[in-house]
């Protein structure tokens, strides 16, 4: 439930309430809170009520609560338990009675200050700080301090509360102002629980200093609930009990009231307030080596990803019946990149994220790639990069908890379920925060980070949390995003720009990020070392062309600092089916080596280019024909073709009754190389069959709402401005015109808009949507025609077109 005094006019009808001090925020201000919460915004609310209540919310408040630092969170809790709600007193707390208990540095209280005045968990009541009403349910304990007086006494039996009221020396039964439980209350000054604590005894002092600092609850061995008063009690608790200074709150159970606890503290919520956060501390680090690591593992990754997909495009793993890559699979990509199974889990999750990986199916379909891989592997590789670390930090799946055990005992699976975490993108991105904030040349420990965390969210720390940040300080080595235990330049600039969420770093036409990494990352060659025994080296990363002109020709023998591509009678013959010559191949290694051609690689492209093409496969069922008979001979009379039934029906035609599919493959294996030809003789040649997937990510129903760009919080600023000023308009309501039966509701809003249209003024009106929403509009008619009206909404800042039967109503504004 919202309360009036959050969210609208207080009860006698006087301001200031939460509504109207949002209304008098500046564009600038509404921004700011857009911006560090910008759940209020998804969708954009119609009008500063609505806005206002969505911020006073539960759910609203617990996500933001979750992101408060420690100190920030202390001054919150300090504001609850300081602005107790006893009769009498007025809501709020001053600031300067708030900096006397917190006993806070004045710079790091004003700070906190302003956050929680950004982010309106706390507004302003003149000189008074007031929080919202809901956060009285949400921190119960702030502070460690338990529940008011009035709430412990509320529904207290009537002679209890007379009793306690009497040992008080306050008037008994429903005579002066307000009920028992806030008359008591109200009277639970400092001096008089001083007093009361004094008259009680040392030792049920004692009770209470063993209570005062929390928790506030404590166990009885006697029935805590039993009927005591002053002159009969006779052990420490009983004469607590009946001063009101214990309250009974179970058969056994005991509960220090929020005000006594205030008066043991001597006022202060706290004991010394810890304003800062622990220092990340960690080996030394030389910040240029640190640099080079992170940009060699960028590229390692850039390169892996690419190999990884390029692999997937040829020979597709499935898909298993729950949507996820088998481990089989996964051990296949892991032993192809030369690395573990972890970081093979890292990269296809990462390349899932960023749109370059997809099912072709939902069940028992294939991965492949996507069309954006092709548009992705064209790009230069920092722009390759930014896409993959922008996809893992927005990400919600954690790849290091594939392989672990689920509630059921499953083993979860790479790309299937189970892995995903909504907390995942604030952890990486307080986790990289972290290691920005750390001092230069140092890399924090992961201790250090843990413990800065800790800080830094205090109410999101857990097992669970933990765990997330070991695997995000890992996968963020993993993806050079760091290097050393330290955070790289171009990761600093990458977390600068994606504050700025209208476009993706990766999208925009100049990155700092991207810049920063290029010039770290070795740039592209035109030239291969072509050597003796059938390699040749590529010294560092190629130009696109060549790159797949020379996966074309030759296969990766090795990865590393170079890469090594040995040439085979297998990747000649792939290059001649692609279609590409002798005379191509040897031109392109001509034109791209350093070094000489070696003549056995030249004998190599010669002999399987002589021979390659020489039978070419029909369909008859099948059928082969060659213009050498000799060839045909030697094919007749190899033992190894007799399973396919070979009949000659010409010198150079011989028929099969296999499929002419299996008649290639089985020919191509005996090393007969032949191609296909179609029904009018000609050859048929293709490269390696590109496959792709469309990319299907769903949208997940648990991500949290992305962080929106300056342009977008102001244009969600001015929206709530029109709603709103649609919303209070002063309106007068437009008296229907005298008519001859029949009259209509109908009738009188249409004559109302023309006579608004002829004249030329604004009109306010109420309209439904299609989906039955009710909201105010402030327009200017135009032309009124079939049943719509069209004119200017200045709500929206657009020409739009109204079904009159939808418009509720209509009323002029006054200037």
């Amino acid at each position: 439930m919202i309360d009036d005094a959050d969210t609208g006019r207080s009860a006698d009808g006087r301001l200031p309430t939460f509504t109207s001090w949002l209304r008098d925020r500046s564009d600038t201000e509404l921004a700011a809170l857009f911006e560090a919460r910008p759940d209020l915004i998804t969708p954009v609310p119609a009008d500063i009520g609505a806005l206002a209540a969505r911020a006073a919310s539960r759910p609203a408040v617990l996500r933001v609560l979750d992101r408060l630092d420690r100190f920030t969170l202390n001054v919150l809790e300090g504001l609850v338990a300081l602005g107790d709600d006893r009769a009498g007193t007025a809501p709020g707390v001053d600031r300067d009675r708030l900096a006397a208990a917190l006993n806070a540095p004045g710079k790091r209280l004003d700070e906190a200050l302003a956050t929680l005045h950004r982010t309106a968990l706390v507004w302003e009541d003149g000189a008074r700080l007031r929080p919202l009403t809901v956060l009285r349910d949400i921190l119960t304990r702030p502070a460690g301090l338990g529940p008011p007086l009035r709430h412990l006494l509320a529904g207290r039996p009537a002679d209890r509360l007379d009793r306690l009221a009497a040992t008080l020396g306050l008037p008994t039964g429903h005579t002066g102002a307000g009920d028992p439980a806030s008359r008591i209350a109200a009277a639970a000054t400092p001096d008089r629980i001083t007093e009361l604590i004094a008259d009680a005894g040392a030792r049920a002092r004692e009770v209470l200093d063993r209570l005062a600092w929390g928790p506030p609850d404590g166990t009885v061995s006697s029935a805590a609930s039993r009927d005591v008063d002053a002159a009969t009690a006779a052990s420490p608790v009983d004469r607590l009990l009946a001063r009101g200074l214990l309250v009974a709150t179970g058969p056994d159970t005991v509960t220090l009231p929020r005000e006594v606890g205030l008066a043991l503290r001597e006022g202060r919520p706290f004991h010394p307030i810890e304003a800062d956060p622990p220092p990340l501390t960690g080996p030394p680090i030389d910040p240029d080596r640190a640099t080079r690591a992170a940009a060699g593992q960028a590229f390692t990754v850039i390169r892996s990803v690419e190999e990884l997909l390029e692999r997937w495009a040829e020979d597709p793993p499935g898909v298993l019946r729950n949507g996820g890559l088998g481990v089989r699979d996964l051990r296949r990509a892991a032993q192809s990149l030369d690395t573990d199974e972890p970081t093979a889990a890292l990269l296809i999750e990462t390349a899932h994220a960023a749109g370059l990986l997809a099912a072709d199916a939902e069940v028992g379909g294939e991965w492949l790639p996507t069309p954006g891989y092709d548009l992705w592997r064209r790009s230069a590789p920092e722009r390759r990069w930014l896409r993959l670390a922008e996809a893992w930090l927005r990400s919600t799946r954690v790849a290091g908890l594939s392989a672990s055990a689920d509630a059921r005992g499953r083993s979860r699976n790479v790309l299937g379920e189970g892995l995903d975490r909504r907390s995942a993108p604030e952890v990486r991105r307080d986790v990289l925060h972290a290691l920005a904030a750390a001092p230069e040349e140092t890399a924090p420990t992961p201790d250090a980070v843990t413990a800065y965390l800790a800080w830094l969210r205090p109410r999101r720390q857990s097992p669970a949390t933990a765990g997330l940040i070991d695997i995000t300080l890992r996968e963020a080595a993993l993806l050079g995003c760091t290097g050393r235990g330290a955070i790289a330049p171009h990761t600093r600039a990458l977390l600068e720009e994606a504050a700025d969420q209208d476009t993706p770093v990766a999208e925009r036409d100049h990155s700092r990020a991207a810049d920063l990494l290029g010039a770290e990352l070795p740039a592209p060659l035109e030239h291969i070392l072509v050597q003796g025994d059938l390699t040749a080296v590529a010294p560092g990363p190629l130009v696109w062309d060549l790159a797949r002109e020379l996966a074309l020709a030759a296969d990766v023998e090795s990865t590393g600092g170079a890469t090594v591509y040995r040439f085979t009678d297998a990747s000649i013959r792939r290059a001649l089916d692609a279609g590409r010559g002798a005379a191509d191949i040897t031109a392109l290694l001509e034109r791209h080596s350093q070094t000489p051609l070696p003549q056995a690689l030249r004998y190599l492209i010669d002999d399987v280019a002589r021979r390659h093409g020489r039978l070419r496969v029909g369909t008859a069922s099948s059928y082969l024909r060659c213009d050498e008979p000799t060839v045909l001979d030697e094919l007749l009379g190899d033992r190894r073709t007799a399973d396919l039934m070979l009949v000659r029906l010409a010198p150079t035609v011989v028929a099969s009754r296999t499929a002419r599919a299996t008649l290639l493959d089985r020919l191509t294996d005996l090393g007969y190389h032949p191609v296909p030809e179609d029904t009018t003789g000609a050859v048929r040649l293709s490269g390696p069959e590109e496959r792709r997937a469309e990319d299907r990510r769903p949208a997940r129903e648990f991500d949290e709402p992305a962080p929106v760009g300056p342009a977008l919080r102001m244009a969600a600023v001015r929206a709530v401005r029109a709603g709103d000023e649609a919303a209070t308009a002063v309106r007068r309501p437009v008296p229907a015109p005298d008519a001859a039966p029949p009259r209509s509701a109908t009738s009188a809003t249409l004559a109302a808009l023309t006579a608004a249209t002829e004249q030329g003024r604004r009109v306010w009106i109420g309209y439904l949507d299609t989906d039955g929403r009710a909201s105010s509009r402030i327009v200017e008619p135009a032309r009124i025609d079939g049943g719509y009206m069209t004119g200017y909404d200045a709500t929206r800042a657009a020409v739009h077109r109204f079904a009159v039967h939808r418009i509720t109503g209509v009323a002029d504004l006054d200037t």
